[in-house]
């Protein structure tokens, strides 16, 4: 669902102590324009070369950990598609890339890989023409996706479903092989009937989380002048040319004011012929503002992931741990239970007590703004707060975890190989001490930063300072609710 407006919201500014730039550079609220400081990096990415050259050595990794995953050893913590895939990918995604780097992964993410081929039929350069009003030669049926469908709510399901089965997911090899591998073929699949990316925007699992969390990214690809936009007549950012595809994200980046539904592929950069499209560094979290329901409940959904993510693959809960494992328990009356209490939580327990939270607070504020309008806009709350519960539900992956990534990269298949002589590396837990430490100040980080962004809101909607406080107090209770049942869950 690619954005429909250009209305655009001030943030609070927040600083980036690493970076520091000369004033000429400066753009609003903070933003850097990185193409002018590091002329290197416009030039990788106006290349032809440029999503080619990141996404084939990862095609190669995941092809290499599907097979690994089929021949390999089925023991989870010996085979390299669970410890690669489900310790250091998600913990490199959701801790460094997401919050830095935005939707980067997707630039080089292989599952749409052969559906752009097979629209395409070039692996680097470009194809002119006319195909459906777009000024590139693509193939396949090319049918728009539904507008009823143009949403996230599909993401949503299927991430909360594929969440659902998280215990075989993340420790049987050759489950992820079959979901991995089915994502590929319905990447592929869908490439011959709907056009450009619609499997990434409105499908896949992965971008919905991408999508939401992309918000608090300290980068953002963005139009240069909204005036050199408005004079453009090519449009060739969305249409295409001679130089880059057609945007298959569907945006048109006059219109593009946050990072939820750009990909970062750059194919914009090289097509539009004045120039105008620059990649920036800006403050954390300045994109704060939902557009929909279908984000409420993903942000809804990845903060009650991150509880249950917890409880079970974290926790000492044991009866819980069986029941959420039913192919190895055999519980599977437990397992209704779970599934039940999960579904629950995320779809209509937090909503709720979120709708729940506004309606009090805007009786206490007095009614000065519609009710969606508020929903909307505290719910966004659940972001800064939700990626960093994700973010400290990662560390002890990769501090308790991490010594198995360094024995798996020399037996990868668990088959008794020595590539690097470090197979019979121990299980080594670094600093395990500490990680309770860093998961308690994670969340209290998330919570600031959350609060800010909700009474910050909060003060944009009402007239007076007392107003605003009236009617944020009852989030931020909710907010102070959340926050202890994480550091429960976290400390102990």
């Amino acid at each position: 669902m690619a954005p429909s407006g250009v209305e655009q919201t001030a943030p609070v500014p927040i600083p980036i102590p690493v970076l520091k730039f000369p004033p000429d550079d400066l753009r609003p609220y903070g933003r850097v324009n990185l193409f002018t400081r590091f002329p290197w990096l416009e030039r990788f990415c106006k290349s032809r070369w440029f999503q080619f050259a990141l996404v084939v050595p990862n095609l190669a990794f995941f092809w290499l950990f599907l097979l690994v995953g089929i021949f390999g050893t089925p023991v989870g913590n010996r085979n390299m598609i669970i410890v690669f895939v489900w310790i250091l990918w998600w913990v490199v995604l959701i801790a460094v890339m997401v919050p830095f780097g935005s939707r980067a992964w997707c630039a080089m993410c292989p599952l749409p890989f052969f559906g752009d081929w097979i629209q395409r039929r070039k692996l680097v350069q470009v194809r002119p023409g006319k195909t459906y009003g777009l000024n590139n030669t693509l193939f396949g049926k090319g049918i728009r996706w539904p507008k009823q469908l143009s949403n996230i709510w599909i993401q949503n399901l299927a991430f909360l479903g594929l969440a659902t089965f998280s215990v075989p997911l993340v420790t049987r090899p050759i489950v992820s092989v079959f979901v991995l591998g089915s994502l590929f073929v319905i990447a592929a699949g869908m490439a011959l009937i709907w056009r450009h990316r619609t499997f990434c925007n409105y499908i896949c699992p992965i971008s919905g989380f991408l999508s939401l969390y992309s918000m608090a990214a300290t980068v953002e690809l963005r139009q240069k002048s909204g005036d050199e936009c408005l004079k453009c007549r090519t449009k060739n950012c969305i249409t295409g040319s001679d130089k880059g595809w057609a945007c298959p994200w569907g945006v048109y980046m006059g219109k593009l004011d946050r990072n939820n539904y750009c990909g970062l592929c750059m194919e914009c950069v090289k097509s539009c012929p004045n120039n105008n499209i620059a990649l920036f560094a800006r403050p954390s979290f300045t994109d704060s503002r939902l557009k929909g329901y279908d984000e409420v409940w993903k942000a809804s959904i990845m903060t009650a992931l991150a509880a249950s993510y917890s409880i079970v693959l974290l926790g000492p809960w044991w009866s819980i741990k069986n029941w959420a494992n039913p192919s190895e328990s055999g519980q599977w009356g437990g397992f209704a239970v779970y599934a039940g209490a999960l579904w629950f939580a995320a779809l209509v327990g937090l909503p709720l007590l979120l709708a729940g939270a506004v309606w009090l607070g805007r009786r206490l504020g007095g009614r000065q703004q519609p009710f969606k309008a508020m929903f909307l806009q505290q719910a966004y709350t659940l972001v800064p707060f939700g990626l960093l519960a994700w973010i400290a539900f990662s560390v002890p992956l990769l501090m308790v975890n991490g010594s198995y990534i360094v024995s798996v990269l020399s037996d990868p298949a668990g088959w008794g190989w020595n590539l690097f002589g470090t197979a019979h590396v121990p299980w080594t837990p670094m600093y395990p001490e500490w990680a309770r430490v860093v998961q308690a100040g994670l969340l209290l980080v998330g919570f600031a930063v959350a609060g800010r962004k909700g009474l910050g809101a909060a003060r944009d909607a009402h007239r007076t300072t007392g107003a605003a406080v009236a009617s944020f107090l009852p989030v931020l209770l909710l907010l102070i609710f959340l926050t202890s049942i994480f550091l429960r869950l976290y400390t102990g």
